[in-house]
């Protein structure tokens, strides 16, 4: 047993002595944007098909993955994490139904590593219907589902397959009785929306357009169209029903999405145009007969300037989501056979609450509504005057996971800062039950924690939320490792959630922290756009407020405190430690935005201007520059431990924010403190990770942050 225990720390001592890699070194690549000189000194980076760049990359991520399993802790902490996550017998996905009721979902059991669609019927039977491991013993590469559609009577399902994150998803269409493939798969399917047809048989897809030989990145997402697919023919005899230059009679720019919908128990059909990112949508409807033929008389129902962000059909009767009248949205009608936005009437007034998102469900439309940072939900009963409340047996977040026009009721998901999901039906009758699909293991409703809610007053007096969840024997001394987390764009708002992983942050003393910064949408939209574009220094601002808060309040100190952002969270943690470099201990971005002034040139950036800008308007290059991080990094600066986390196959980040930033902040920083770049071979951007990936991924972030903000189990003596 000794020599054993020896031999142990010998490894654990020789992954720690690894030298840490050379240098990359700068290559200044300036570019002059309205008279300002931007310097980019690891332009080369960007190249992951240089040898030079390849090799430091894997050298960064041999010595990132060596550093980290060499900590005392760390073993125990990823197996604790292993039993937390493993302790409920299954993880229930997405969900939808088809119009007999049976529900099509995506389940992990505890033993397996990645997600699989199953289908219960109206009798409770389940089916398994696709593996992606099927895929994985043929490639030997991780494989996931990324998106999944039932048909209408149920017994084909259409389903993207991708691999390795990449999410470079091909649909597949198959036989619900048999679990037969039928016909070839269509590619070039990432985001296709999928609306399949009352026949069953035929269904409407987005496709992206193939990128020819030379063309550049920035092409990937352009000049797609939208397709009718019949099932069991070649895509070569698709139909072209919507796109750029398709129709006069709709309006679609190159860099548009177009999606058409055919929505149940309707004679229309919906298009709905996407400016990238933006919220708000162009909307129009044709017969549905009609869609697919020459010269679809398409009709618009509303542009992008009428500040419409959702819709739902009943019958030939559109409901639309919009802030015309109040920036916490109201939710107005209009017919599809004449719609006219300027007569549409007010079917659920604005009030304090926000109107977050809605469903049409055969009994009536259930409202997603957001309480300060607690949901709602609510019901409009059809031929009803007012919307109603359900009532619920949790407070805390509710989220419409499944509801369609021709069956009752909906499927919802139920959860709070304290218990982990569990998912309800809502029958006709306004009945919660809970449905057992999601059983709770033994740590998804742990007792003996504490939640907070506070606001916080940031820079500019607006008074910002913060909830605070940590063991009840905590003492407020100081002392305490603490995760401010935060992310802020695209009005996405962090709401009550929990999962059973983070105990092993909390049970050793770790505060848990999350800050609705503007550019989330916790108070409606104008606190959305008070962090967008060139407002966008409020989001980092406001995480700056928390942080100092939580020093104040002793929950943590700037020798405790650490804070973590994914994708454009990445913008927010990367610019509260540029700019306030001292307040924190660490700082773990991941799969993070943190050079946008170059995001713009990547295949995702086109799709994002509408939510960060364009260096080819001066306000808005200025904002861009503002907020890359990798451009506010000083020389010379005692930064504090960063942990910058990416998968290699990220199609929405390309990994090279990472890349450089770590470059960058290596070369300024003068603390001493480790600058990591942790990066998955195997992974994107974190959809269709496999368990075992998401685990070890977790306990490096809380191995980094123990290990940098002082925890004894986490030191080498």
């Amino acid at each position: 047993m000794r020599t054993m225990i020896g031999l142990i720390a010998v490894a654990a001592f020789a992954a720690h002595a690894q030298t840490q890699p050379a240098a990359f070194p700068p290559r200044n690549v300036p570019a002059t944007f309205f008279g300002t000189v931007v310097d980019d000194p690891y332009r080369a980076l960007e190249d992951r098909n240089n040898p030079e760049v390849a090799a430091w990359a894997k050298a960064q991520a041999d010595f990132a993955r060596a550093t980290l399993d060499s900590l005392p802790g760390y073993e125990r902490l990823k197996k604790r994490i292993a039993e937390l996550d493993e302790s409920t017998t299954a993880v229930i996905g997405g969900l939808r139904l088809d119009a007999n009721g049976s529900l099509f979902f995506l389940r992990r059991a505890a033993a397996e590593n990645t997600l699989k669609l199953y289908r219960r019927d109206t009798r409770g039977a389940e089916t398994l219907l696709v593996d992606p491991d099927d895929w994985q013993k043929e490639t030997s590469k991780p494989h996931a589902i990324n998106y999944f559609a039932p048909s209408f009577d149920g017994q084909l399902v259409a389903f993207g397959i991708s691999a390795v994150g990449s999410e470079e998803a091909s649909i597949y269409v198959m036989d619900s009785a048999t679990r037969k493939r039928i016909g070839e798969p269509i590619d070039r399917a990432q985001y296709p929306g999928i609306s399949w047809r009352p026949d069953s048989r035929s269904f409407f897809y987005w496709r992206q357009q193939e990128l020819k030989p030379g063309m550049p990145a920035t092409e990937k997402y352009q000049n797609g169209r939208s397709w009718l697919h019949v099932v069991g023919t070649p895509a070569s005899a698709d139909v072209m029903v919507a796109g750029p230059e398709v129709t006069p009679r709709m309006q679609v720019r190159r860099t548009d999405f177009v999606f058409v919908f055919a929505p149940p128990g309707s004679r229309f059909a919906v298009a709905v145009v996407s400016n990238g990112v933006q919220r708000e949508a162009a909307m129009y409807t044709a017969p549905l007969a009609s869609v697919g033929k020459p010269d679809t008389p398409w009709v618009r129902i509303c542009d992008f300037s009428d500040k419409v962000t959702g819709w739902a059909v009943n019958g030939d009767d559109i409901y639309l989501l919009t802030y015309r009248d109040s920036t916490r949205f109201s939710i107005v009608r209009t017919r599809m056979s004449a719609p006219d936005l300027a007569k549409a009437a007010t079917v659920v007034p604005a009030s304090e609450r926000v109107l977050v998102t809605m469903s049409a469900a055969k009994d009536g439309l259930y409202i997603e509504a957001r309480d300060g940072t607690v949901k709602r939900l609510m019901r409009r009963a059809w031929g009803a005057q007012n919307a109603l409340d359900v009532k619920l047996p949790l407070e805390g977040s509710v989220g419409i996971l499944a509801a369609r026009q021709d069956v009752d009721g909906a499927i919802v998901g139920l959860s709070a800062w304290t218990r982990a999901r569990e998912i309800h039906a809502v029958s006709r009758a306004g009945k919660v039950t809970n449905t057992g699909l999601q059983p709770l293991g033994a740590f998804d409703a742990p007792t003996g924690l504490v939640t907070t809610e506070v606001k916080v007053k940031s820079h500019d007096g607006a008074m910002v939320p913060l909830s605070i969840v940590h063991r009840a024997d905590v003492k407020l001394d100081g002392s305490n490792p603490t995760i401010l987390y935060a992310y802020g764009s695209y009005g996405i708002t962090e709401e009550p959630n929990f999962q059973a992983t983070r105990l092993a942050w909390i049970e050793r003393g770790g505060v848990y922290a999350v800050a609705n910064v503007r550019g989330s949408s916790v108070y409606g939209y104008d606190w959305y756009k008070a962090g967008y574009k060139t407002t966008k220094p409020n989001t980092w601002k406001d995480l700056i407020a928390c942080a100092e808060y939580l020093i104040a309040q002793k929950y943590s100190s700037s020798a405790t405190l650490g804070t973590l952002g994914g994708s454009a969270g990445g913008i927010t943690v990367g610019r509260a430690m540029t700019e306030r470099p001292e307040l924190f201990a660490a700082v773990v971005p991941v799969v993070g935005v943190l050079d946008a002034v170059r995001a713009e040139a990547t295949a995702n950036g086109v799709p994002n201007i509408p939510e960060f800008g364009t260096v080819t308007k001066e306000d808005e290059f200025r904002g861009l520059l503002a907020m890359s991080s990798y451009h506010q990094v000083k020389d010379g600066t005692p930064y504090p431990a960063v942990m910058l986390v990416h998968g290699i196959n990220d199609p929405r980040v390309d990994y090279w924010h990472s890349s450089k930033m770590a470059a960058r902040l290596g070369a300024a920083s003068t603390s001493g403190k480790p600058v990591l770049l942790n990066l998955d071979y195997e992974a994107g951007h974190g959809v269709g990770s496999t368990k075992l990936q998401r685990q070890r991924q977790i306990a490096d972030y809380y191995a980094f942050l123990f290990w940098q903000t002082g925890q004894p189990q986490f030191q080498r003596h």
